[in-house]
């Protein structure tokens, strides 16, 4: 069902760490699959300080009943002290890939 699935947006360092979060993730079933956003600047405060970095973001494709897994598994392969991870969830999809989805992280 479209409500059990989610997008879950999340920035890297760079794409190697992308790649190689995200290998992970649907390695180990908690997402079915990962989309990289190569290349892109991230403007933000940090300790008070406006920060610039270079970054790359994926997108990982998994559903709520996985996503404190997932949540969990990002924060012990990510180098940041606080990763950006954001699940938003699928108010509507094709019911074929929705499905896939599930099955793909059941």
């Amino acid at each position: 069902m479209a409500t059990d699935v989610v997008l879950v947006y999340v920035t890297a360092a760079n794409q190697d760490e992308a790649k190689r979060i995200g290998r992970v993730l649907v390695e180990e079933r908690l997402a079915a699959c990962v989309n990289i956003l190569p290349g892109h600047m991230a403007i933000y405060r940090w300790d008070g300080e406006i920060e610039e970095s270079p970054e790359a973001a994926f997108l990982a494709k998994t559903t709520r009943a996985r996503f404190e897994a997932l949540r969990a598994r990002i924060r012990d392969l990510h180098s940041y002290n606080l990763p950006a991870i954001l699940a938003l969830p699928a108010a509507m999809g094709d019911a074929e890939f929705l499905d896939w989805v599930a099955a793909q992280t059941g």
